[in-house]
């Protein structure tokens, strides 16, 4: 196994940003190892999504159900569709072990989700917790902190 540069690591969150901004739904989550998790918590400095509430903590099944509700012609609540958009501060590669093949890189973004007149801007941190697997990298965790956690929000509608 070749170990990802810092530079390949950075790419990759870039990258699975812009399937988000895009709207691959389907091919974001095949980012995912069969065992990863999408976490958003409900406290600053939340260490555990079982034992505490959280906004979200959708393993790869719960993504799934998202996400053909997402696609579903019954949706109502995404007739017109929501989009989104990602601003990402440069992501920096906060630990690394490639004996093990797991890396964590930390962003900072602002982030827009958008539908009809309605446009809602979100801003927080995104931690990727990286595994090489199968020759490429896949996502085992996303957490995403945002700035007001606590604070009372209407329907999220996509995925950050």
């Amino acid at each position: 196994m070749n170990a990802p540069t810092n530079q390949q690591l950075i790419d990759f969150v870039v990258a699975e940003a812009a399937l988000l901004d895009e709207l691959r739904f389907d091919d974001w989550l095949q980012l995912f190892t069969d065992d990863g998790h999408y976490w958003m918590p409900l406290a600053h400095g939340q260490t555990d999504a079982r034992l505490h509430a959280s906004l979200m903590y959708e393993d790869k099944l719960l993504l799934q159900v998202r996400i053909a509700r997402l696609h579903g012609t019954r949706t109502f609540s995404q007739q017109p569709t929501s989009r989104c958009h990602h601003l990402l501060q440069l992501p920096v590669v906060t630990a690394r072990d490639d004996a093990a093949g797991s890396y964590t890189c930390r962003t900072a973004f602002h982030y827009v989700e958008s539908r009809l007149d309605t446009q809602t801007l979100y801003a927080g941190w995104a931690t990727h917790t990286l595994v090489w697997q199968d020759g490429a990298l896949r996502i085992r965790l996303k957490r995403v902190d945002l700035v007001n956690c606590d604070a009372a929000f209407g329907n999220i509608q996509l995925f950050m």
